[in-house]
């Protein structure tokens, strides 16, 4: 398949977007500055779990349990390697995917036979629920100790070490560009069923559309991916603890999609990159951060309704625009002359 062939399959953001996270494996061999690194890792888990909410909302879902999902995956992780001594990053990263995935079946058999404002809620108190039987079962997960010592990721059977901060960022930007392949994989493959579903559900139904099935399938692999997100962040904290898996956060990954824009894969990317910035810069003015945080945040949504996507788009056409109708004219002038 060639080049251009791929990128009309795939669509023009998709590609921008995986080049993108692919160039940014670079950043961690190429930084040295301690601030900006964790500020990219951070990034890296932030642009997870918005492509978790992103992949909800390709089908009009508000998704608000990317927390749960995430401390699914990296207590997973984190048992795995603290008490079985499995370090392998490829075991490791699977295990994050794959146990929140088959986790969501069930759940999603239940929570997305609901609609609008009752999925919000339940995914909400999905959210809710999740630190406090992680604080109520100290025998599995260390309760309010949570999990901390834990022993380096390994790659290649031992061969490299994930143990300094740049490392840890590689490993956050690889996960953030595995997730976001499998993000670009299912919102393209099934295209035509999620914008169907998104457009009207009752219709979609009616002409034959098995609705359910794609839902569980997108609520899966937003599961799975919030998994990634959540060993991401456990490995840069080097502990797994409930308070790191709060259910005010999943406002923060809606957040990151809203802001960025829902119209393609660039929004939540966007969106987390400008916010993750955003809460960084505020987080030196002390006790008003979070209420400059929330003014930028209201600012956004305002003047931005189509997102930080959708305003670029506008801007960008309007100025190619003029500069095109500046062309025309010119030519015009000298056809006359």
């Amino acid at each position: 398949m060639s080049k251009n062939r791929l990128i009309d399959r795939i669509g023009k953001p998709e590609g921008v977007a995986l080049l993108v996270m692919a160039a940014a494996l670079v950043l961690p061999a190429v930084l040295s500055d301690a601030a900006a690194v964790s500020v990219l890792t951070h990034f890296m888990i932030a642009s997870m779990g918005a492509l978790s909410v992103y992949i909800m909302l390709r089908m009009d879902l508000m998704f608000f349990a990317v927390p749960a999902f995430m401390a699914v995956g990296g207590y997973a992780a984190a048992i795995l390697s603290a008490r079985h001594d499995v370090t392998d990053l490829f075991a490791l990263t699977a295990t994050a995917f794959g146990l929140p995935f088959l986790l969501a079946i069930p759940l999603g058999l239940l929570v997305l036979r609901m609609r609008g404002v009752y999925f919000v809620l339940v995914t909400f108190v999905l959210a809710e629920i999740m630190p406090l039987v992680l604080f109520e079962t100290p025998g599995f997960t260390g309760g309010s100790n949570g999990i901390s010592g834990l022993p380096a990721v390994t790659v290649f059977g031992g061969a490299h070490a994930v143990e300094s901060n740049n490392a840890v960022l590689l490993l956050a930007t690889g996960l953030a560009l595995l997730a976001t392949l499998l993000t670009v994989a299912i919102t393209c493959y099934f295209r035509p069923q999620f914008d169907s579903i998104r457009e009207d559900e009752v219709l979609a139904q009616s002409v034959g559309l098995p609705v359910a099935r794609y839902k569980i399938i997108g609520f899966c692999f937003a599961a799975g991916i919030a998994g990634l997100a959540g060993f991401a962040l456990v490995e840069m904290l080097m502990t797994a603890h409930p308070t790191s898996f709060s259910a005010m956060s999943s406002v923060n990954y809606v957040a990151y999609a809203i802001v960025g824009g829902q119209s393609s894969i660039l929004g939540p990317l966007l969106g987390a990159g400008f916010l993750v910035w955003a809460a960084d810069l505020f987080s030196l003015q002390g006790e008003i951060s979070q209420g400059l945080f929330g003014v930028v945040l209201m600012l956004a949504v305002i003047f931005a309704k189509g997102g930080l996507v959708g305003l670029i788009q506008l801007y960008g056409s309007r100025w190619f625009g003029r500069k095109a109708a500046g062309k025309s004219k010119g030519q015009a002038k000298k056809e006359y002359v």
